[in-house]
């Protein structure tokens, strides 16, 4: 075994685990089609947000991990399920009238309600390419409704149909009683209202390929399988699109285990082979709730990106994908600031390490050398503390900090003072709550200010730090993370923030001198 073949063997990092387990599919014979297929899952039902986007981009990290061990071609396909009937009107849509109207319909045949679209789910799935589109995504796009109108899934509808009560057989255990009377496997689309329904299938003819129901007045209704004029129920669906497609791996959420376990052995019975998985835990919101696309509670797509950059988005989905984590605009400082921390760290590593470094997957093995200077946490308390959106002002203090920075010189600094003026405003400048010392604090305050006063203007972040330790070691604090957090809550209005030393020297000496002064003259930092 070569050095490269065992650091990838030994590699902790999940795609290459990932990767590893998909290429012991293939050790007795490459695929049949030709290359291995990747592929992930979209509800068309509602807007597409933030979890979606992590199916494809953690699917699309352990792509790119399986290129770097094996030779087989690769594809990535993205599938909209947009014939899936539309069972209740998403919260966050205009037009709620016309969508309840059109309740029990296929996605792709109820009216767009924005008005941009020839219906609900081609606007849907347009949102979702033009998002992964703009992440430089490599993958195909299939809709359901196009597949099943096409004729693509015929020949593997028709085996469901041949197959029909074995199918039933797998499905009707995890049934009511009363459900058990009624389930089958397809759902006709009625000719009439267009809508999907769930009725009993009185009769099949697999010769003919058709299915017979009866409707609401009691007469026999004949319909094709084929074609688009019925649809599967979701596990025969996942299970046919399988086995249609020959998909080699699927992801998927915690919610969906048992819907995996149902799926494949239906697949089986088909005559495929289930494709590998991986089962991610879910997103919360910040009351702990699962994020759902239909009540459009957690963050949206569009919202990160007014904060954030895409590649701290993509931190975010690759870090513990198999724990639970909460997915609000809390978390997007912390995730910026680690994103740049892997990036200027990840030239030092060893190889084996870099195999296992976030950037490494995030851009595809190659992450880009980035100078930045001044943190995201840090841009966040200096827009607060100068109380300015003015980037000309806010380069003026950086550069002071850092002699030489600047928009041409450093690009994504200024890409990210966009990002935190914008959460600034939005989230930080609502909460800020300045208070004024105790006396203990004052007393740490005006020795602290007599030491400041004593260093040089240019005295750096280190240097100041070590005061910062020596004010709060000189008087009452039992622990110096309290003397810490007062100088948080009196000097930006906060109960945690950066380092202090970096920051007073960012803000500038002077200033901040100025500052503590105002404080210790019984007016807020405000």
């Amino acid at each position: 075994m070569s050095q490269s073949t065992q650091r990838i063997a030994n590699c902790k990092a999940w795609p290459y685990r990932e990767a590893l387990k998909l290429l012991k599919r293939f050790e007795k014979a490459p695929p049949e089609k030709g290359f291995v297929l990747f592929e992930t899952g979209f509800g068309a039902s509602g807007l597409p947000h933030i979890g979606t986007f992590g199916e494809v981009a953690r699917t699309t990290m352990v792509r790119q991990a399986f290129k770097t061990i094996s030779d087989l071609p690769t594809k990535l396909i993205c599938f909209a399920d947009d014939m899936d009937g539309l069972r209740k009107v998403p919260a966050n849509i205009p037009n709620p009238e016309m969508m309840h109207q059109n309740l029990g319909r296929p996605v792709s045949r109820i009216p767009d309600p924005f008005g941009t679209h020839e219906s609900f789910g081609a606007h849907n799935n347009a949102r979702l390419r033009a998002f992964l589109d703009a992440f430089g995504f490599e993958y195909e796009f299939l809709s359901s409704s196009e597949c099943y109108a096409s004729g693509r899934f015929d020949q593997t509808l028709l085996q469901i149909l041949a197959n029909y009560e074995a199918v039933r057989e797998v499905i009707l255990p995890t049934l009511g009683p009363e459900r058990r009377q009624t389930y089958s496997p397809f759902l006709p689309i009625c000719p009439k209202t267009g809508r999907v329904l769930q009725v009993r299938i009185v009769e099949r003819d697999e010769a003919a390929g058709t299915i017979t129901y009866e409707d609401d007045g009691g007469e026999a209704v004949v319909v094709p399988v084929t074609g688009g004029h019925c649809k599967l129920q979701w596990k025969a669906d996942w299970a046919m699109r399988w086995r249609a497609l020959d998909v080699d791996y699927e992801m998927s959420g915690k919610d969906l285990i048992e819907s995996v376990k149902l799926s494949a052995e239906i697949e089986k019975i088909l005559g495929g082979r289930p494709p590998e998985g991986f089962i991610f835990e879910l997103f919360l919101d910040e009351n702990g709730e699962k994020i759902s696309k239909s009540r459009g509670n957690g963050l949206t797509i569009d919202e990160w990106l007014r904060y954030a950059s895409p590649e701290s988005l993509s931190l975010f989905m690759y870090q513990n994908p198999q724990r639970a984590k909460r997915l609000f605009f809390d978390v997007i400082p912390k995730t910026v600031d680690e994103y740049y921390q892997h990036l200027a760290t990840f030239e030092g590593l060893s190889e084996a390490a870099r195999l296992e470094s976030p950037v490494y997957h995030i851009h595809g093995g190659k992450p880009p050398t980035v100078d930045l200077p001044v943190g995201f946490s840090m841009l966040l308390n200096l827009v607060g503390t100068a109380n300015t959106d003015d980037k000309e002002v806010l380069w003026g203090f950086i550069a002071s900090y850092a002699p030489g920075a600047g928009p041409q010189a450093n690009p994504e600094l200024d890409r990210l003072i966009d990002f935190a003026i914008n959460y600034f405003k939005d989230f930080v400048a609502p909460t800020k709550s300045y208070r004024l010392p105790d006396p203990t604090e004052a007393a740490a305050l005006t020795f602290l200010l007599e030491r400041l006063r004593a260093l040089p203007p240019d005295a750096d972040g280190e240097t100041i730090q070590t005061v910062l330790y020596d004010a709060g070691k000189a008087h009452d604090f039992a622990n110096l993370r309290d003397w810490f957090r007062a100088l948080y809550e009196i000097l930006l209005g906060q109960p945690q923030g950066p380092r202090m030393g970096n920051f007073i020297a960012l803000y500038g000496l002077e200033r901040s001198i100025d500052l503590i002064e105002k404080v210790l003259a019984g007016q807020t930092a405000a």
